[in-house]
């Protein structure tokens, strides 16, 4: 099989299982503990699962990063958004199956506080994928998938329906959509936020790593 393929394999059945978690968090678990702590354990063992092979993404604001840091080709950025995209979306549709999506999302309250919420948590979860997963510095380390999936868990209790709705992730951001359960201008919103974040990450990174 096509070495990239198999990249793009991985990079939707990695999103579709943080998606799907995502859903069923959102549309069947209700409020509570739960939902972060799921979903930060969902992009932990599907980073380590897939991490040797595509990088363990499942993230167009990582992807983006990654390529700025260099650990990415370029031309690898559209292949790796559209796979997660497609998974994002049959997350939805599965978990749609089971469970009532709302036929209308409420719009936003603060679009400021949904944007600096987006921005802090989708820069430290870039930031450290680029730290634990591409430093020549930590290579070979037993904790990436742990640090990164813990990332996110913080992100959703500290941001996470407080400030925004803790997605972090364009991919994310899609799938919230698609349940209805943010309006399509505050994924957008969201999804650009996301991706800027995930630019400011790696600049940081490649400041603050000058030496490699």
């Amino acid at each position: 099989m096509n070495e990239n393929l198999k990249k793009y394999v991985v990079e939707i059945i990695g999103t579709f299982f943080l998606v799907f978690t995502v859903a069923s968090a959102v549309l069947m678990a209700g409020d509570g503990v739960i939902a972060p702590i799921s979903i930060g354990f969902a992009l932990m063992i599907m980073v380590y699962a897939g991490g040797h092979i595509s990088g363990g993404h499942y993230n167009p604001a990582v992807s983006l990063a990654a390529a700025i840091r260099g650990a990415l080709e370029w031309k690898q950025i559209l292949p790796y958004w559209i796979s997660q995209a497609i998974g994002a979306a049959v997350a939805v549709l599965l978990a749609s199956r089971f469970a009532e999506i709302p036929e209308t999302a409420a719009a936003p309250e603060a679009i400021t506080a949904l944007v600096v919420g987006e921005f802090l948590f989708t820069f430290a979860l870039c930031y450290v994928v680029l730290q634990v997963a591409t430093s020549k510095k930590t290579e070979g380390n037993s904790y990436y998938g742990f640090a990164i999936g813990a990332t996110v868990t913080v992100g959703a209790f500290a941001v996470g329906g407080i400030l925004c709705p803790g997605a972090f992730n364009p991919a994310v951001a899609l799938g919230l959509n698609l349940m209805h359960a943010v309006t399509c201008k505050a994924a957008c919103i969201i999804a650009a936020t996301n991706l800027v974040a995930g630019a400011c990450a790696a600049i940081t990174y490649k400041f603050v790593n000058s030496e490699e």
